[in-house]
């Protein structure tokens, strides 16, 4: 059975890498790149981990276990790149590499102890294999220790981490949908680590439980492959036709919160309000989406003159104080100058300092990104705290009796 399913894995892991490699040749980004490494050791690890390749290619090196390694070294080569991956997605750059080169080299360390193992295991009379059923062994226990918990546990754990979280704030659909697969083939990667370390103990104590190849094989495919489908589908995801229909309908309600606001406040901004009801949005999806972005890019210029500039200051400082990314730290200031000019414009009160207008964010991607972009804002306009600190911060500002410029004032 194990035979199948690890082909099953190599051939899926293949795949995979033809097709990154294609779209990282037309279209090269650092993201894909990682991709492509980590794509193609797990290909080549999965492929020598096929029990009888492995066989073959420890008898033609003539070196036992030397497959086990190079399967070993594929696993953490993926692991690696799809950790530094998601640190770029979800950190700013300084510290995602930061964090990265921690990660490479504690890798590299971990890598190089494992291969002083599998060489003084060369020398012994009697060979070993580097499995649970010789982990009585001290030497193969402790090889098999630091790839378990390094390679699977601490690696799987922060990958099933980051990508929860980073899912929770994307705006991308097909990214969030892959992140969240990833996370899931992460989380069975962590149960093949714990059940590998439960032999291991099992073993330890005197017992030989059976089956435990079988269980192996079984969580390496179930994770292999939703992870090589978590990574690639941000790529192939958006080319599903049939889906994109959902995927505009899905934005046009997630847009809801800030449009409504929006609108709220200059109800000429609506041209047509028969898109209110869902069954005409869903009738003509796009557009019912195209409409809902251009008012809301149309209330974000009507607002220019309500966006006092210290906003920036502000919702960059608590931004800064809470962690985020450069594209979390910009749309929640896009989202503080929106929250914040709603209720100037609420209290006829306009700016004393306007927002500069070139100061206007305009995200890459076209009408796609504009989409996306727009979303993000309205998640973070919604529900983040941030948001709701630069309120807080500025609302003594505009309380009734402040002295401020009104808007009458600034026609006259």
């Amino acid at each position: 059975m194990d035979t199948v399913l690890y082909a099953v894995c190599a051939a899926a892991g293949w795949i995979a890498l033809g097709y990154m490699v294609r779209l990282q040749r037309q279209h090269p980004s650092h993201a894909r790149r990682a991709i492509c490494f980590g794509l193609g050791a797990f290909a080549a690890g999965i492929t020598v981990a096929i029990p009888p390749v492995a066989t073959a290619v420890d008898q033609v090196s003539g070196l036992p276990n030397l497959a086990k390694v190079m399967a070993h070294a594929g696993a953490l080569t993926i692991s690696a790149n799809a950790e530094i991956m998601l640190l770029h997605f979800a950190l700013p750059p300084a510290t995602a590499n930061a964090r990265a080169r921690k990660w490479i080299w504690v890798t590299a360390c971990a890598f190089l102890v494992m291969l002083g193992l599998f060489v003084h295991t060369l020398s012994y009379d009697d060979p070993v294999l580097l499995t649970v059923e010789y982990a009585t062994d001290p030497v193969v226990t402790a090889y098999l220790l630091i790839f378990l918990l390094l390679g699977f546990f601490a690696y799987c754990f922060d990958i099933t981490r980051l990508c929860w979280s980073f899912a929770k704030i994307c705006g991308r659909p097909w990214l969030r949908r892959g992140l969240r697969i990833t996370a899931v083939g992460a989380a069975f990667a962590l149960l093949y680590s714990t059940n590998k370390i439960g032999y291991l103990v099992a073993y330890w104590a005197g017992y030989q439980p059976s089956g435990e190849r079988q269980i192996a094989a079984v969580l390496v495919t179930v994770g292999a492959l939703l992870i090589t489908i978590g990574l690639t589908m941000p790529a192939w995801g958006p080319t599903l036709k049939i889906t994109r229909r959902w995927e505009d309908y899905h934005s046009y309600r997630r847009l809801e919160p800030l449009w409504r606001d929006l609108v709220a406040a200059f109800p000429e901004l609506e041209l047509d309000p028969t898109l209110r009801r869902r069954s005409a949005a869903v009738r003509d999806t796009d557009y019912a989406l195209t409409r809902r972005v251009a008012e809301i890019r149309d209330g974000r210029l009507a607002l220019r003159p309500y966006m006092e500039i210290s906003v920036t200051a502000l919702a960059a400082r608590f931004a800064e104080q809470a962690g985020l990314t450069a594209e979390e730290r910009q749309a929640s200031i896009e989202a503080a100058h929106l929250a914040c000019a709603l209720r100037r414009h609420g209290a006829g009160l306009v700016a004393e300092v306007p927002q500069p207008a070139d100061q206007l964010h305009r995200p890459d991607g076209g009408y796609a990104g504009e989409v996306a972009w727009l979303t993000l804002v309205t998640e973070v306009y919604a529900r983040s705290p941030v948001v709701a600190r630069t309120i807080a911060a500025t609302r003594e500002g505009t309380a009734p009796g402040t002295p401020h410029p009104t808007a009458g004032d600034a026609r006259r």
